[in-house]
C-alpha cells in the first residue's frame, strides 16, 4: 500500500469521524444552550415567562464552517506527516522512545528556580501591583511571564524528577514505580507542551467559574441591599444663569429652570400635575458642598498615592456634605445604621472598598481635621463607616461627609435636592404604570414633561436598576460559565485522548510486564498512577495560578464582586471540576484498562 493510499484512508477516517461528531455536537449543543439560558436566568431570578426555544441558523452555519476549517487543517497535517514517514519508521514506531533533550539535572534545577522566580514576580504583579495594571500593554508582559514560566516549570520538572526519584532507591524500586516513571519519561517532549496548555486551560476554568459565580452572588446580595425603596429622584439646586460643562461648552439656563432649582422636588412634581399621593414614605433632603473641601483637600499629603491607584478620578470635585439629621431620615427609610455627632465631629461614609481603604489611611492619623465653612471638625471614627444615599447596583459610594446640624452651611452651599420614596400601591399593574411615569424614554412620563418645560429631574427606580443589573450580570455569567465549562471539557478531552493513545501505543509494554510476573492488580495500579500523574500535575499548578488569578480578577471587579462571596463559588467550582474532570479521568482509566488487558 502506497503513501497516497494510507493518506487517503486517514483522510476518509477523519472526515467520517468529523461529520459524526459535528452532527451529534450540534444536536446536543442546541438543546444544551437552552438549558444554559434557563440555568443562568434562574441564577438571577430573571423573568422566564417569555422564554422560547431558540435555534440560531447563523451560529449553526459558522460552527460547521469553523469545524470544517479545523478538519481540513488536520487532514493536511496528517497527509504531510504520513508522506514524511518511511515504511520501517511506521513498523518500528511503537518500540522507539522520544529523544530526551534535557539530560543535565543541574541545568533543569536552575531552569526550575528561574521559572519559579518569574512566576513569583508575575504573582506579585497581579496582586501587589494590581492597580497599576489598568491597560492591556501592562497586562500582556505579565500574562507572557505566566505562560513561559508554566512551560519552563514542566520542562524542568520532567528533566530532574526522574533523576531525583532514581536516587531514592526505596521509592524507585518499589512495586511498578520504575515502569511508571519510565512511561512518563517516554514521551517527555509532547508531555511538556500538552501539560502546559492543559494547566493554563484549567487555570482559566477555575478563575472564570469562581469569579463569575462570586460576581453573581455579590450582585444578587448587593441588589437587595442597595435598592431599599422604589424610587430616587434628584435635581441640581441653585442653578446659575450660565455655566461651563465638562467639555468646555457654555450652557445658559432658563428662568424657569433657575426658579425651579430653588424649590423642593415634591413642589416641582405638584406644580407640573403629578399626584403626589401616588407616592408614600417620602423623604427629601438637601445635599451640600464646600468648594474649599475637595477630595484632594481631604487626602492632603496622601493624594499622590490616591492618584496612582485611581488616576481617572476628578480630585478637584468638592466632597458631598450632608447634615446628620437629614442622613438619619434616609437611613431610617432605608433601614440602615443611623449615627450621632457632637458639634465638633464629622463622619465619612464610604462603602467602595478600595477608596475606603485609602480614606482609612488618612483617618487613622491622630486627630484628622477638616475645615468646613471656616469651622474645624474632627473625625469621630478612625475609619469609614457604611452608608449610602443614592440607590445603585452595588457598593459604589466613594465618600459622603456627615456633619452636625449646627454646621454653618448656607443656602448657596446647596448642590442638590434628593428625594427617596415608595410607590403607594402593592399592585404590580399600578407599579408598572408608575414606572412608566418616571421612565426617561417614555414621551408621556413626568420626567419628559418636566424636560419639555425646561426642568431637568433625574431619577432611578428599583425595578429599572434590578432589570439592568440582571441583564448585564446574566450576559457576563453566561459567557463565563460557557467558557469555563468549554475550557474544562477541552483540557479533559485532550488529556483523555492523549492517555488513551499512549495506552494503545504501549500495549506491548504491558504484555511484557505480565511476562515478567506482574499480576493484573499491579498492572492496573501502575496504569492508574500513570494516568493520575498526568491528570493531577497540571491541576495542581493550575490551582496555584488560580489563587492569585482570582485575587486579580476580584481586584479588577472591585465594587462588583466581593471576596466574602468567594467561598460558595469555589465550592461550586470544585464540584463542577470534580464531576467533569473526574469523569474524564475514570473514563480514561477504564478505557485504557480495556485497551491493555490480555486477550
Amino acid at each position: 500500500m502506497g503513501k497516497r493510499q494510507i493518506s487517503k484512508i486517514i483522510l476518509i477516517e477523519t472526515i467520517l469521524v468529523g461529520i459524526i461528531s459535528l452532527v451529534i455536537g450540534i444536536v446536543v449543543g442546541v438543546f444544551a444552550s437552552q438549558f444554559m439560558s434557563v440555568l443562568v436566568s434562574k441564577l438571577f431570578e430573571a423573568d422566564m415567562s417569555e422564554f422560547t426555544f431558540v435555534f440560531s441558523k447563523d451560529a449553526c452555519i459558522k460552527t460547521c464552517m469553523y469545524f470544517a476549517i479545523m478538519y481540513v487543517a488536520v487532514a493536511i497535517f496528517n497527509t504531510i506527516t504520513i508522506s514524511r514517514y518511511k515504511l520501517i519508521n511506521l513498523l518500528t514506531a511503537l518500540k522507539k522512545n522520544e529523544k530526551i533533550k534535557i539530560k543535565n539535572p543541574f541545568l533543569c534545577v536552575i531552569i526550575f528556580i528561574i521559572a519559579s522566580s518569574i512566576l513569583g514576580y508575575a504573582y506579585w504583579k497581579v496582586t501587589g501591583g494590581v492597580q497599576t495594571m489598568d491597560t492591556a500593554d501592562k497586562m500582556l508582559p505579565v500574562i507572557l511571564m505566566g505562560i513561559v514560566s508554566t512551560i519552563l516549570i514542566f520542562w524542568s520538572l520532567s528533566g530532574f524528577v526522574l533523576h531525583l526519584i532514581k536516587s531514592m532507591k526505596k521509592v524507585y524500586l518499589k512495586d511498578t514505580n520504575m515502569f511508571v516513571l519510565r512511561q512518563i519519561n517516554n514521551k517527555i517532549n509532547t508531555m511538556v507542551v500538552s501539560m502546559s496548555v492543559i494547566c493554563l486551560m484549567l487555570f482559566m476554568t477555575i478563575s472564570i467559574l469562581s469569579s463569575s459565580l462570586s460576581l453573581r452572588n455579590t450582585m444578587q446580595k448587593d441588589l437587595n441591599e442597595m435598592t431599599p425603596v422604589d424610587i430616587n429622584l434628584y435635581k441640581t439646586a441653585n442653578l446659575p444663569e450660565k455655566t461651563v460643562n465638562a467639555y468646555g461648552k457654555e450652557i445658559t439656563y432658563t428662568e424657569t429652570s433657575r426658579e425651579d432649582s430653588k424649590i423642593t422636588i415634591e413642589e416641582t412634581l405638584k406644580n407640573n400635575g403629578f399626584d403626589i399621593n401616588l407616592l408614600k414614605d417620602i423623604v427629601e433632603i438637601p445635599i451640600y458642598i464646600d468648594k474649599n473641601l475637595t477630595m484632594e483637600t481631604f487626602f492632603g499629603n496622601s493624594i499622590d498615592k490616591m492618584k496612582t491607584q485611581f488616576p481617572m478620578l476628578t480630585y478637584d470635585t468638592p466632597e458631598t456634605i450632608v447634615r446628620i439629621s437629614d442622613y438619619n431620615k434616609i437611613a431610617k427609610l432605608y433601614r440602615t445604621k443611623q449615627y450621632e455627632l457632637d458639634d465638633n465631629e464629622y463622619i465619612v461614609l464610604c462603602d467602595f472598598d478600595n477608596i475606603a481603604n485609602l480614606r482609612n489611611i488618612v483617618l487613622e492619623k491622630e486627630k484628622h481635621f477638616l475645615t468646613i465653612e471656616g469651622k474645624k471638625y474632627e473625625s469621630k471614627y478612625s475609619e469609614c463607616q457604611e452608608g449610602f444615599i443614592v440607590m445603585s447596583t452595588s457598593h459604589v459610594n466613594t465618600g459622603i461627609i456627615l456633619v452636625p446640624d449646627s454646621c454653618p452651611l448656607a443656602e448657596e452651599n446647596k448642590e442638590q435636592t434628593f428625594l427617596a420614596a415608595n410607590y403607594n400601591t402593592n399592585i404590580d399593574e399600578e407599579k408598572e404604570k408608575l414606572e412608566e411615569m418616571f421612565n426617561h424614554k417614555d414621551s408621556s412620563s413626568i420626567i419628559q414633561k418636566l424636560y419639555d418645560n425646561g426642568i431637568t429631574l433625574n431619577g432611578l427606580t428599583k425595578i429599572t436598576i434590578i432589570e439592568s443589573s440582571v441583564g448585564v450580570a446574566t450576559i457576563i455569567t453566561f459567557i463565563a460559565i460557557y467558557l469555563g465549562v468549554i475550557f474544562l471539557i477541552a483540557s479533559s478531552a485532550i488529556l483523555a485522548l492523549k492517555q488513551l493513545t499512549e495506552s494503545s501505543d504501549n500495549r506491548q509494554r504491558y504484555i511484557i510486564l505480565r511476562k515478567i510476573g506482574c499480576d493484573e492488580k499491579m498492572i492496573n495500579r501502575a496504569l492508574f498512577r500513570q494516568i493520575g500523574i498526568f491528570f493531577v500535575l497540571p491541576l495542581i499548578l493550575a490551582i496555584i495560578h488560580s489563587v492569585f488569578g482570582i485575587q486579580f480578577v476580584l481586584s479588577m471587579m472591585a465594587g462588583l464582586a466581593s471576596s466574602d462571596d468567594l467561598l460558595p463559588s469555589i465550592v461550586i467550582t470544585v464540584l463542577v471540576i470534580g464531576v467533569i474532570y473526574g469523569a474524564y479521568f475514570l473514563a480514561t482509566y477504564i478505557g485504557s484498562k480495556n485497551i491493555i488487558k490480555e486477550e
